[in-house]
């Protein structure tokens, strides 16, 4: 698919590595409808910093993990722009709990915000793509989808139902519509990380360094455009998963 002309929906799409896909989208011509939740300032500077790239660009607000709020989205997506050719779910809370303090509140703002809302939106915007005889869906994972984080319970296990879910609607959506998964390594410490800090998760690299923002951004464009690719979870992660591979130094 070339994104030129296309209309692209990015949920989280305001702020941080979101916003990096945002902008990488609109450089590619693409249209770009951008979700936020709380970020509005963010996210109409996103939406002007698309703009320069001479494509028409909008923000949308909704608390993902409100169904009733992604159903309203998905309407307003279709009024204003009509269709949807490549829907990014970037959009993720990241709470720290163990099963232990994990209260039902909690999970169900996560669960709401990775699985329902991915799953609403692409039964909401994937019969467009079908319709239309091309889509491209790609969703954020993370580390956590593979190797379980026990401090971060829902994450790890909402992350895990949107690979499952990657994997289920690559085979029914086939061959009109492609999806796949981006799992992100290191590209952009959290607030308040420390030098030290950030030269340990460096040093659990293969590449002995952090990414950025936009390797991840690059990495969506390559699935937009890789039309043989489908069903699958594409690492940008500097070979973090295999540093503990490494030959021991004496």
């Amino acid at each position: 698919m070339n994104p030129a002309g296309k209309t692209a929906f990015v949920t989280g799409g305001a702020a941080r590595v979101g916003r990096a896909i945002s902008l990488a989208l609109a450089e590619a011509g693409a249209h770009v409808v951008v979700h936020y939740h709380r970020s509005a300032s963010a996210a109409q500077e996103t939406v002007a910093a698309a703009r320069q790239s001479g494509v028409e660009a909008l923000a949308v607000q909704a608390d993902l993990a409100d169904p009733d709020a992604v159903r309203r989205l998905i309407q307003a997506i279709c009024e204003q722009r009509g269709t949807v050719d490549i829907l990014v779910h970037s959009a993720s809370p990241f709470i720290r709990g163990s099963l232990a303090d994990t209260s039902l509140a909690t999970w169900r703002q996560v669960m709401g915000v990775l699985v329902e809302s991915f799953f609403l939106l692409t039964q909401g915007l994937a019969p467009g793509m079908i319709a239309r005889g091309e889509g491209a869906i790609v969703a954020m994972l993370d580390r956590g989808t593979f190797d379980p984080w026990p401090n971060f319970f829902a994450h790890g296990v909402g992350k895990s139902a949107i690979w499952a879910m990657v994997r289920s609607l690559a085979v029914k959506l086939a061959p009109q519509v492609r999806v796949n998964g981006i799992v992100p390594g290191p590209v952009l410490p959290p607030p308040g990380y420390t030098e030290k800090q950030r030269a340990e998760i460096a040093a659990g690299t293969l590449l002995g360094r952090w990414g950025d923002p936009g390797d991840v951004a690059a990495a969506v464009q390559f699935l937009v455009r890789a039309d043989y690719v489908t069903g699958e979870a594409l690492f940008v992660d500097g070979g973090e998963r295999w540093a503990h591979r490494r030959p021991r130094t004496r």
